[in-house]
């Protein structure tokens, strides 16, 4: 069984230039449109009701903020350093017809050029699966991400769909993610592949 046993806030910085010195590619980015449920989901992951502010302001924090995780194997206490990187929203709801426009400069450069990131986390709330400003992100990504960096993506807020509509949202998104914050369901699956990604070696580097 994995989970995160300590989760610590380290620094926050205004663009890539005030980014942690690090030479390891153990970087998670969270990344979501406003109001989505980012913070939720990463107070929930730690186990850590405090470590991210849940805003009632969608888009208030414009800061990329660094927190410190510490992963453990239960079977062989064996543990596993990290970062989790909340970047701040990327716009309320206004159909983007292009990230680059939509989305501030200093977050572009610092995804594509931060090499310490091993995985961007695409959150999408579960009730709105077919945003243009979603479609554009994962886009971008796919573009940008190097061979050596995951993208995974997430629907949150899962408890907000009756059976059927979980089932549709399945069916058009075979790979993502499901959960629910508020329920702590998908949480620890969440934890494992992260974990389990962060441990692949990096030879692309």
């Amino acid at each position: 069984m994995i989970e995160i046993v300590d989760a610590k806030f380290l620094i926050s910085a205004a663009n890539v230039a005030g980014a942690p010195n690090s030479q390891e590619q153990n970087e998670v980015v969270f990344m979501a449109r406003s109001n989505v449920g980012k913070s939720s989901l990463l107070n929930a992951l730690t186990n850590h009701k405090g470590l991210a502010k849940v805003s009632s302001t969608p888009g208030k924090t414009r800061l990329i903020n660094y927190f410190d995780v510490t992963f453990i194997d239960r079977e062989n206490t064996k543990k596993r350093f990290a970062k989790f990187v909340d970047l701040p929203g990327f716009g309320y709801a206004k159909v983007a017809k292009s990230l680059q426009y939509d989305w501030e400069k200093n977050l572009t450069d610092y995804i594509v050029s931060r090499e310490q990131i091993k995985i961007f986390v695409h959150l999408v709330d579960a009730r709105h699966p077919f945003l243009e400003i979603d479609k554009s992100v994962g886009d971008f990504l796919l573009q940008h991400a190097q061979p050596s960096q995951h993208i995974v993506q997430i629907f949150t807020k899962i408890d907000k769909l009756n059976q059927k509509e979980q089932n549709e949202l399945k069916k058009a998104f075979p790979d993502a993610l499901m959960v629910s914050s508020s329920k702590k369901r998908g949480i620890g699956k969440i934890v494992t592949l992260l974990h389990s990604i962060l441990e692949e070696p990096c030879d692309e580097h």
